[in-house]
């Protein structure tokens, strides 16, 4: 029912509104396939020793991952063939010998580990088990036989830590977990921090030496920078450590810390946002580069030859260069770049010669097609904040595309799940078709949203459905302003918390919207909390802080009144 609604949304907005379906000549309408459907070709990688090329395409109708020699990308091959679950994404072994994924069963997200041989394409799982969820804790250039992982058989709440012999898929236990949420390891494989969450909702850091965890904290981060503090990894040497670190501070910049001495010094930071990605040396772990996102992500270069590298790529291409994978030598690079308004395009990169070669491109279907700009806006919520947000409007609403509006049109309201997390400037599949349905679409970045600093995700704490839901109630409010739209003629539509925040909009304030489509959202917070997954436990605070404490008169109190149907899920008449 609930992709019935979504995919007849227009209708569902005309008759709330009793406006005419316009005319579906120009621009002419996007099939949703091009829209939705398997990408031809996506995550180009290098192995690391240059020898191939790999990439995940359809195989018989479902993602599989594919392989080429490097001299011949035009001679590939599918190495899986994954029937029911498609493989989102993957990694090389660090020797090259093998390709490492993660898959589920049917949906049931207890993911497992795989492996798959790029020249005899023999296939076998790594963690054999069942009910069991598997993380990758760590990597590195320079052990290339094993990997650590954590494994959930023995208690569904918390991985122990394995190394992972590749070749011959032996399981060594290196420590047992009774109730640490993570573990950092440096190049050597050698374990030397774990996380525990605190009971204030933040985070305690303690030293591992050898299996031993210190039982004394090293470093304590409390609720306000628990989302914005932790430790980055080390550099080859192990000895500096690096750090993105909010604390005596807004956003979270970029520490190194030498192991030897603690001392922290100061390499990047950015007054409006967080420090988002970091490209490091292969060689030696040191970070070459970093990322700040604030209305798009924009990579600076801290190594000179880096630095010259990207700004000869953004000469070539066509908006920001994200390199996607380095050969061990760093002689070669994928690239990929998006544009908006066209498919994005993977790039094989010489560096020493200068020379870019289009590998692919991710959705060949939509080259030509009639894809419009998104726009990064920054609204102003009423107390106050500065509200991150995209704007993409139909073609016949913005002749000159300089983001502004000729005439309102009607305009669905795209809340981004989470909350803890951001929309982006990019490519957005749903935000193409409803701008090609004639919809204007804005995406906000409502308080509690991360990637912009700790006030505003600690903005969010206990806000749900009251000032988070005021933030998405002052970006209408802006765009009717506008004339984006009119007051009349706004729909909110939504995942998983983008779900919650349309039905509390239905439910809090129904006169300011004319319908909304819930996509998995829930309707009563205590049953939510009451059903995360086990191994979720190590977060159970931060959701009791930054949510309702579900333990306390108080907590309940607070979430039954924030819940848009504390009672059995109620139909939505208007919807």
């Amino acid at each position: 029912m609930r992709l019935l609604a979504r995919l007849s949304l227009f209708a569902l907005l005309a008759t709330a509104t009793h406006i005419p379906l316009p005319a579906q000549t120009a621009p002419p309408l996007i099939e949703r396939s091009r829209l939705f459907g398997n990408p031809s070709k996506v995550q180009a990688r290098l192995s690391p020793d240059g020898k191939w090329i790999s990439w995940i395409a359809p195989r018989d109708g479902v993602l599989n991952i594919w392989v080429a020699p490097f001299g011949d990308p035009t001679s590939g091959r599918a190495l899986t063939a994954e029937t029911a679950r498609p493989i989102r994404s993957y990694f090389w072994a660090p020797d090259s010998s093998q390709i490492l994924f993660l898959n589920d069963k049917g949906g049931d997200e207890n993911f497992l580990l795989y492996s798959v041989d790029p020249v005899t394409g023999q296939q076998r799982p790594l963690t054999p088990f069942e009910k069991t969820r598997v993380e990758v804790v760590a990597t590195s250039d320079h052990v290339t036989g094993r990997i650590l992982v954590g494994l959930n058989n023995r208690d569904p709440r918390w991985h122990d830590v394995h190394s992972l012999d590749l070749k011959s898929g032996q399981l060594t236990l290196l420590l047992r977990n009774d109730g640490y949420a993570g573990f950092i390891a440096d190049e050597s494989l050698a374990l030397r921090i774990a996380s525990k969450e605190r009971e204030d909702g933040g985070t305690d850091y303690f030293h591992i030496t050898g299996t031993r965890v210190d039982p004394r904290p090293f470093v304590s981060v409390g609720l306000d920078d628990g989302l914005t503090t932790g430790p980055a990894g080390f550099t080859t040497d192990g000895k500096t450590l690096y750090w993105t670190d909010s604390r005596d501070r807004d956003t979270a910049a970029l520490f190194a810390q030498d192991v030897a001495t603690g001392k922290m010094t100061l390499i990047a930071s950015d007054p409006k946002a967080d420090i988002g990605g970091v490209m490091a040396d292969p060689e030696t772990g040191r970070v070459q580069a970093y990322s700040i996102d604030y209305l798009k992500d924009e990579w600076t270069a801290l190594d000179p030859a880096i630095g010259a590298d990207l700004d000869w790529l953004r000469g070539q291409l066509k908006g920001e260069p994200i390199v996607t994978s380095r050969t061990r030598v760093d002689d070669r690079w994928t690239v990929a770049v998006d544009p908006v308004t066209a498919p994005a395009a993977s790039y094989l990169f010489d560096r020493k010669a200068r020379t870019l070669t289009r590998l692919f491109v991710s959705r060949p279907e939509l080259e030509g097609a009639p894809l419009v700009a998104m726009h990064p806006e920054e609204i102003r919520s009423r107390d106050g904040l500065t509200l991150v947000s995209y704007l993409t409007l139909p073609k016949d609403a913005d002749s000159d595309g300089d983001g502004k509006a000729d005439h309102p049109v009607p305009m669905v309201l795209l809340v981004h799940g989470g909350p803890w997390a951001r929309d982006d400037y990019g490519y957005d599949g749903e935000h193409q078709w409803l701008a090609n349905r004639g919809y204007a679409v804005l995406s906000v970045n409502y308080r509690g949203s991360t990637g912009l600093g700790k006030r505003f995700t600690n903005a969010g704490n206990l806000q749900w459905g009251t000032r988070m839901q005021d933030d998405l109630l002052d970006a209408v409010d802006w765009a009717v302003g506008q004339g984006v739209t009119t007051r009349d003629k706004v729909a909110i539509m939504g995942g998983s918390y983008g779900g919650y925040a349309t039905l509390a909009g239905l439910a809090f304030t129904p006169t300011s919207f004319a319908c909304g489509v819930d996509i998995v959202g829930p309707s009563n917070l205590q049953t939510l909390l009451k059903t995360i997954p086990p191994y979720w436990e190590a977060g159970r605070q931060q959701f009791y802080k930054r949510m309702g404490d579900p333990t306390t008169e108080a907590g309940r109190k607070l979430l039954e009144e924030r819940s848009p149907s504390p009672a059995p899920v109620r139909s939505c008449v208007r919807c």
